[in-house]
């Protein structure tokens, strides 16, 4: 069992009177609301609100990771050389985007069944991070905006840096669509988050074609012609800190194919569906 720094003994206590504490007690945990979501198979999300002695309401958010198939734990192996549990590597992924300088949530506690076990499972549970998916708020926030480039301009440099943070660190995201990054305006300046952390990984072979990736991710994701339009290029700009025509070219070029095939995949499932 781990904790993570700094967390609250009132957070700590609360978690312990819910019985999440302990692998068992994540799993028999009947509270919560659980998300559902495509593709989960042996894992659970699920959103949790605990008010703690002091009178302080937590929202929080655990994901709980059943017995991975051998498959899935030799991918894991091979991606991440590392035994650890699916939330053993989250909780070290949470490490490594926090010590690259990058918003994220707090880990507050994590626990793990080893493979000897029975049923090895692995538990985590993370702060929330404040703010909203810019998948949800970008097109509210061009239009409050709409008449101020220069706070585009910025925003812009903004999300340009969190990418280009965590690509020079060495990693990876794997899953950088716009729902999982946050913009927070309400306290004194805009601040970015990072969030869904448990596939980010450090590639050794074929760099580039993971860094495009991610990119592509991105830019298919946000959907909004408008803010590429006007706005993808300074976002390349900032990301390979470079203005020569030549590099911004080949880099366009190749996030723009990616990004086309991304889009084609629900096409694709519609059409099979459809059969």
């Amino acid at each position: 069992m781990r904790t993570g720094d700094g967390i609250s003994a009132s957070l700590l206590d609360a978690l312990r009177n819910e019985g999440l504490h302990t692998v068992e007690g994540a799993f028999a945990y009947a509270g919560g609301r659980r998300m559902t979501k495509p593709g989960l198979r042996h894992r659970a999300r699920v959103r949790l609100e605990l008010i703690d002695a002091q009178g302080q309401a937590h929202e929080l958010y655990m994901k709980l990771y059943g017995r991975q198939p051998l498959a899935a734990r030799i991918r894991q192996w091979l991606t991440h050389r590392s035994g650890s549990s699916p939330a053993g590597i989250e909780w070290a992924n949470i490490q490594v985007v926090r010590s690259a300088g990058i918003r994220t949530m707090r880990p507050v506690i994590a626990g793990e069944q080893p493979d000897g076990t029975e049923a090895p499972r692995s538990y985590i549970i993370v702060t929330a991070v404040p703010g909203r998916k810019i998948e949800e708020c970008m097109k509210g926030f061009l239009d409050a905006n709409r008449d101020r480039p220069g706070v585009m301009e910025e925003f812009t440099g903004e999300l340009a840096e969190l990418v280009r943070k965590l690509h020079q660190a060495g990693y990876v995201h794997r899953d950088l669509y716009s729902s999982h990054v946050f913009l927070n305006e309400a306290g004194e300046g805009r601040e970015l988050y990072l969030i869904d952390l448990a596939r980010v990984f450090a590639p050794r072979w074929r760099r580039t074609r993971w860094l495009v990736k991610d990119l592509a991710q991105l830019k298919s994701s946000l959907g909004m012609e408008e803010w590429a339009g006007a706005w993808w290029s300074r976002f390349l700009q900032g990301y390979l800190a470079s203005d020569d025509p030549r590099v911004l070219g080949r880099w366009r070029r190749m996030v723009d194919r990616k990004a086309a095939l991304i889009c084609l995949r629900p096409r694709r499932r519609m059409a099979r569906a459809a059969r």
